[in-house]
């Protein structure tokens, strides 16, 4: 398993689906999953410490499962078949460990509220991560496959949308 952070989100200008991009942990390497909008605020909203009046769902996931004394171990990103990625939230109930299936979205908002670890399995990362051109900005070069050959007679609708991308007018 590989450990990552969560580096940002960001919006698409196509959809109103969001990019979570997560991180490795020492090395420039990079898993980028669309979720909905609605986690991805979730996610936000607790990163930027925003405080709500009550608790949100996120929050009650980790309520309850403090409330039957139990600690969100960690997560893992395991698992990547037809374009879609599986996740799995490992909680240790009264020395109990529980493994329990999960969208990443949720995962990883249940796991920024714990402060708990997210991993990816290996196999996810070689068939999915990216890893910017050395000597490049991150920004300038986010979405380049990790692999060093890219079969580019197979439909990547994700690179298709990100080449499709006109970062120059940004500023």
């Amino acid at each position: 398993m590989i450990e990552v952070t969560i580096d940002s989100i960001r919006v698409s200008l196509m959809s109103q689906h969001r990019v979570i991009v997560l991180k490795e942990v020492d090395i420039q390497r990079y898993l980028a999953i669309w979720i909905g909008p609605d986690t991805a605020e979730a996610i936000h909203m607790h990163l930027q410490n925003v405080v709500v009046a009550r608790p949100m769902t996120h929050d009650l996931m980790k309520n309850i499962v403090t409330a039957m004394d139990g600690i969100i171990s960690h997560i893992t990103i395991n698992d990547l078949r037809n374009d879609v990625f599986y996740a799995q939230i490992v909680l240790d109930v009264k020395g109990k460990s529980l493994t329990i299936d999960s969208r990443p979205s949720d995962a990883l908002a249940l796991a920024v509220r714990a402060g708990a670890k997210i991993f990816i399995g290996e196999s996810v990362m070689e068939q999915a991560s990216i890893v910017p051109e050395v000597g490049l900005d991150v920004e300038a070069d986010l979405f380049r496959p990790a692999a060093e050959e890219v079969d580019d007679a197979k439909p990547d609708a994700f690179r298709d949308f990100v080449d499709s991308l006109d970062l120059d007018d940004l500023g």
